[in-house]
């Protein structure tokens, strides 16, 4: 299962540690015709002394605790001088396997990292340290080439709205591949440019199409760092806002009842999922209750209208019909006097060509697919009940949506 070149399995010991526990001691011990390599090169060189004797976190056999047991050799090579001899199970100086890890890190991405180290009975600390070294692997072996389609976006994680509890994420969004690039702290222009700067020029002067919301710092960005790419507006981003300018018409709508004493005021309130949700899904007594809404001609009523209304400027295929759809429905809401609405509409004005991208890259790029990796991020997040650092953050989210490389190994006790 586990064969090291060079090496042998010499005694096999059972015995109780301190704590009164099971554990399995695995000697190994150097092959007598076969020469040290040297850790750096990995080249044949002369045996120079021994080290003490050291131990290594084996993947468990039958839930006892394993141990790998072996005095390091030092070797002189011509190249590197005096360095430790190199061994397959071992990475640096880290006190568990790569077996081990391998484990671990295969776990950790299905359980949290808490579990995982309750499962295998180690520490926090291997399963973090295993999952660093599997993303470490992966990032410089990754192959970034035939990236057609990049999505930028922002996301929260911790606690607080302060700029450090923001992060910048770079997608690829292919139909072939759909995978974490890139994440960063913050969301400014220092931080997007650092991103494309890390994948390199060559990368980025593949790219043609570019998905992302209206913050200006990533407009202005990705406009000059990504010129040859089409750039399209977030369809989720754009509903979002209206969305958003709903509810504010609602909830100062029911506000200007409360202080008038009238019971509205209530009903209003309780509306607030059902006046979000897409027309089409709402039924029954909720439904009704819209159309008494529509019949009052409520400020929330007419809001509501416009948000249903401007559902129609997806299904359209023609660019030209869908800007004149855009201009029509940007009148109706400045003519409402609904000052959310109204600031919804001069957004989607000012930022009409890139909108319009979005017609013309349909088929190409799913705009979808940026969210959705977004959602699976926060999945990550909350199962690991949030991270302390940015770096256990950084590290848990490239080994669960990276889709990075993996070493290889003679078995994979999975």
């Amino acid at each position: 299962m586990q064969r090291f070149v060079g090496f042998v399995y010499a005694a096999v010991v059972m015995k109780r540690n301190e704590r009164g526990e099971e554990e399995i001691e695995i000697g190994i011990e150097p092959h007598r015709g076969i020469t040290g390599r040297c850790s750096q090169c990995q080249k044949p060189s002369p045996g120079y002394d021994r080290l003490e004797e050291r131990r290594w976190r084996f993947v468990p056999l039958w839930n006892i605790a394993t141990y790998l047991r072996y005095r390091p050799r030092r070797v002189k090579c011509s190249e590197h001088g005096i360095v430790v001899e190199h061994m397959p199970w071992s990475e640096g100086t880290r006190p568990v396997a790569r077996a081990m890890m391998d484990v671990l890190a295969y776990w950790a991405r299905h359980l949290s990292w808490r579990e995982t180290a309750r499962t295998f009975r180690t520490s926090w600390e291997s399963v973090y340290r295993s999952v660093e070294w599997m993303v470490e692997y992966g990032l410089a072996n990754r192959v970034l080439k035939g990236v057609k389609a990049i999505g930028v976006d922002q996301i929260h994680w911790g606690r607080g709205k302060k700029a450090d509890q923001f992060l910048t994420v770079i997608y690829q969004i292919d139909d072939g591949c759909r995978r974490l690039l890139w994440v960063g702290r913050k969301r400014t222009k220092a931080t997007l440019q650092k991103g494309l700067k890390t994948l390199g020029p060559e990368v980025v002067s593949q790219i043609q199409f570019v998905c992302s919301d209206m913050w200006k710092a990533f407009l202005t960005v990705l406009g000059a760092e990504v010129k040859q790419a089409m750039h399209v507006l977030d369809r989720f981003h754009i509903v979002q806002h209206i969305n958003q300018a709903v509810d504010q018409v609602r909830r100062a709508e029911s506000a200007r009842l409360r202080a008038s004493g009238k019971q509205q005021a209530a009903e209003l309130k309780n509306m607030r999922w059902k006046l979000l949700r897409r027309g089409s899904r709402v039924l029954g007594k909720a439904r009704q209750k819209i159309k008494a809404l529509l019949a009052s001609k409520a400020d929330t009523g007419r809001a509501w209208m416009l948000k249903e209304t401007f559902a129609h400027f997806w299904t359209y295929k023609s660019v030209r019909w869908a800007a004149a759809f855009l201009d029509y429905w940007c009148e109706e809401a400045e003519l409402s006097g609904l000052e959310p609405m109204q600031k919804v509409a001069r957004m989607l004005q000012n930022h009409q060509p890139l909108i319009m991208n979005w017609f013309r890259a349909k088929g190409e790029v799913s705009s979808g697919a940026v969210e959705g990796l977004n959602n699976k991020i926060r999945v990550v997040t909350r199962r690991s009940c949030g991270f302390r650092t940015y770096d256990a953050m950084e590290i848990a989210l490239h080994h669960n949506r990276g889709r990075l490389p993996e070493p290889e190994f003679t078995h994979r006790f999975r």
